[in-house]
């Protein structure tokens, strides 16, 4: 497991046209051939990502069977009947169709969660609030949870995976690499 930066991208070989500019994982440690991310976080998502060899295990963990949990940090103080609403679910585009996301767990979460500084600075209180909430889903399409907390009026401005099933983020470092056992 890796807590994945800000502005790095969730993969180890990059052939777009931007790659010599693109800052990749495999910068952040000597690791083993033929090692892959579990799922992905967007480059402005950190947090919580799984790293294999495995075809199998990536495939269980990206499944519906597994719960993967974010805390986003959003534009505004959120509001009960916002909260509401991506609980119940909420139209997002996808693919250029609309998709209905699956009901799931969200809360706000008072006080901010502590989390290491951020590499990038993110606005400050003089551009007004923000509040936190922590939402829970089985699934992940393409910038999901920013896509939700958008589509209820609340922009994401910071977006931490901080679980996946019963792997927890934890006290890592940003960067930082742990072995385990799946």
């Amino acid at each position: 497991m890796i807590y994945k930066p800000y502005g790095y991208l969730s993969q180890f070989v990059n052939n777009g046209p931007k790659k010599n500019s693109k800052k990749l994982l495999g910068e952040l440690g000597n690791f083993p051939k033929g090692i892959m991310a579990i799922g992905r976080l967007d480059e402005k998502s950190e947090g919580l990502l799984l790293l294999t060899t495995d075809g199998k295990v990536s495939n269980h963990i990206r499944s519906n069977k597994v719960e993967k949990e974010y805390y986003a940090q959003v534009d505004g103080i959120i509001t009960d009947e916002a909260i509401e609403m991506l609980k119940k679910g909420v139209e997002i585009g996808f693919d250029g169709k609309k998709y209905m996301t699956q009901p799931c767990e969200v809360k706000l979460l008072s006080p901010a969660p502590t989390l290491p500084e951020r590499g990038r600075k993110i606005r400050d209180e003089r551009h007004g609030p923000t509040s936190w909430v922590s939402i829970t889903l089985r699934e992940g399409k393409f910038r999901q949870v920013r896509k939700m907390t958008s589509a209820v009026g609340f922009p994401t401005l910071r977006l931490v995976r901080v679980r996946i099933g019963e792997l927890l983020l934890g006290e890592m470092e940003i960067g930082e690499v742990k072995i385990i056992d799946l």
